[in-house]
């Protein structure tokens, strides 16, 4: 590459980039446009030098919502750069909108996932300023540093969060049956509201989605590594 395609004026980073690949309905179209628009995000990312248009980039869903990649991005397999970008912009924007309930679930987790909160790199206690930090650090890395350590550091948080819930959802069946255990006194100090099994039932099934995130983050970054991921 030469030095006046590395040197190139940034692009603003807004719905506008999204906006110049026609034909939506047409899946083999909308894969183009994925692979397409996730390269050059990603390309134009780590190839600029300037801290704020590094931050525009992590900052972009704050910015314009996470409507404006969901539908170029949200459908991609698991295992491409389309699909990892998607996934990590959306793990971000679900820990800034609930960095308390995150953050209660990476503290029940963290105990039962050594190696995960090590590779995730979350100070203890993993307060909600802390975790807002610390997914915005990841995503910044992605663009200044090595790529798959990015996919890996989310996958772990992921792992930790997902070990978090799921023991949130036994105590809240704790809580639905109690028992006159000490885990049921203590369900109430996460949830205001009386248990229910629908609710722990949904916990576990998003427990079971972010460890499904967590391994296809960890195959996005042994492909990049292998220079596989389209």
């Amino acid at each position: 590459m030469s030095s006046a395609e590395r040197h190139h004026k940034p692009v603003k980073f807004s719905p506008d980039l999204f906006d110049r690949w026609e034909g939506g309905e047409d899946p083999e179209t909308v894969s183009q446009a994925a692979h397409s628009s996730a390269w050059a995000i990603l390309s134009q990312g780590r190839e600029n030098r300037d801290p704020e248009v590094t931050a525009r980039l992590v900052e972009f869903t704050d910015r314009y919502g996470l409507d404006a990649i969901a539908e170029m991005w949200a459908e991609a397999p698991g295992v491409s750069l389309p699909g990892a970008l998607w996934r990590i912009y959306a793990l971000r924007d679900t820990v800034r909108r609930n960095p308390g309930t995150v953050g209660r679930y990476y503290e029940l987790g963290q105990g039962s996932a050594q190696v995960s909160r090590v590779v995730a790199g979350v100070a203890d206690p993993p307060a909600a300023e802390e975790l807002c930090r610390t997914v915005d650090a990841i995503l910044t890395g992605a663009y200044t540093g090595e790529f798959d350590v990015a996919l890996e550091r989310f996958a772990a948080f992921c792992r930790v969060v997902a070990l978090g819930q799921a023991a949130a959802a036994d105590r809240n069946d704790v809580a639905v049956h109690p028992a006159g255990t000490a885990a049921g006194a203590r369900a109430s100090e996460f949830f205001t509201a009386p248990g229910s099994s629908r609710r722990g039932a949904r916990m576990t099934r998003a427990s079971r989605r972010l460890v499904t995130t967590a391994e296809e983050l960890e195959s996005a970054a042994s492909a990049w590594r292998h220079g596989q991921l389209d």
